[in-house]
């Protein structure tokens, strides 16, 4: 009977304890066997946009690119289901800092202003601001043009001049004793110029040679001073004889100014020309800024210089180049919403694979050689 009297005593406090045990593991927020991370147990919205060739779809109409096979191997590391969706820019950055989705996967420039509205991963490239500019075509009117620029007579009347001077001195000092240089001022300064010029450039053909000791001092001298002569001489000739493909009247954003200049709207390259004071238009896309360009209704296109490069060499080659002209850097990286539980498992996997050598195989592939 005792024992009966017990149990029965025992039951109530065996149900409060289960009933404390059940509360603590459901506020200590652990997972119980058989429990979800909640972040892979919904599929994960990663929003993306056409910016070449960090994100594009290809014939299948598979997302491809720099951004979209790092992210996929963020998402493969960590065990995220995911699917992506195609937004514009702008409505991109909006949703990810609504968190409408859960992450935004393409050439996402990080800037201040952007950060105070995201969280962003760690950077995964380094690149600038470019300018794309038409292509200038080599043409033989276009070497005479460059043939006959003040610039090249200058170098040539100063040459002259300078072979002048060198054969009036050897006449003078040879004149009298040597009749290789007639004492006639006229034909005399002539043999000096011919002896100047052969010498100079190193021909020395030894029709004509100083015999007295100061004209050989001179010759000693012209003969070393001839060809730091001919080197200028012949820099000068290769300038204007290869014609400068590149537009080198843009050298610095001031440049810009007075050129009929494009930029994607809402991109970084429409706020940094706007920061600048460069007046610009604005369009869609890219492509429709190139176009634009090569059929001559604008002089630049400023954007991203790896996606420029990118998008003349598949459809603009011989029409549009990328000028070496760097005006802003820009780090890339994933935009994430505000306090995102992926950002310390997207980042940890994102610092693994840029380290890795298959990161810069993959970037050789879609870059080059020069990312």
């Amino acid at each position: 009977m005792r024992y009966v009297l017990n149990r029965l005593l025992l039951l109530p406090m065996l149900c409060w304890a289960a009933q404390v045990g059940a509360q603590s593991a459901e506020g200590d927020g652990t997972l119980q066997e058989g429990a979800t991370d909640p972040v892979a147990l919904a599929a994960l919205t990663i929003a993306t946009r056409e910016a070449p060739p960090f994100a594009f779809k290809d014939a299948d109409g598979q997302w491809s690119g720099i951004a979209i096979e790092l992210w996929n191997q963020i998402a493969e590391q960590n065990g995220f289901d995911f699917h992506y969706t195609e937004l514009g820019l702008t409505e991109m950055l909006d949703a990810t800092a609504t968190g409408s989705v859960d992450a935004a996967v393409a050439a996402l420039t990080i800037t201040s202003d952007r950060e105070q509205d995201l969280d962003f991963s760690h950077p995964f490239h380094t690149s600038g601001l470019a300018v794309a500019v038409p292509h200038r075509s080599s043409n033989l009117l276009a070497v005479i043009a460059r043939l006959m620029s003040p610039g090249f007579l200058v170098v040539v009347a100063a040459l002259l001049a300078l072979l002048v001077a060198v054969g009036v001195l050897i006449w003078l000092a040879e004149r009298r004793k040597n009749d290789q240089f007639c004492r006639a001022p006229l034909s005399g300064i002539g043999s000096g110029l011919w002896w100047s010029a052969v010498t100079m450039t190193t021909v020395g053909y030894g029709d004509k040679a100083p015999m007295t000791p100061l004209g050989r001092l001179i010759g000693m001298v012209w003969m070393f001073s001839g060809l730091i002569a001919i080197s200028t001489f012949t820099a000068a000739i290769t300038t204007a004889l290869t014609v400068n493909e590149l537009d080198t009247s843009i050298k610095s954003v001031n440049d810009l100014r007075s050129k009929r200049v494009l930029a994607l709207s809402g991109s970084t390259s429409d706020s940094f020309l706007a920061e600048q004071g460069v007046r610009h238009r604005t369009v869609g896309d890219l492509p429709a800024a190139l176009t634009q360009m090569a059929e001559g209704k604008a002089d630049a296109v400023v954007h991203d210089a790896p996606i420029l490069r990118y998008a003349i060499a598949e459809a603009f080659a011989q029409q549009l180049q990328v000028l070496p002209l760097v005006l802003r850097r820009q780090d890339y990286g994933i935009a994430l919403p505000p306090d995102s539980e992926l950002r310390e498992s997207a980042n940890v996997a994102l610092l693994e694979i840029i380290r890795s050598n298959d990161w810069l195989r993959l970037l050789d592939r879609y870059l080059g050689t020069e990312h």
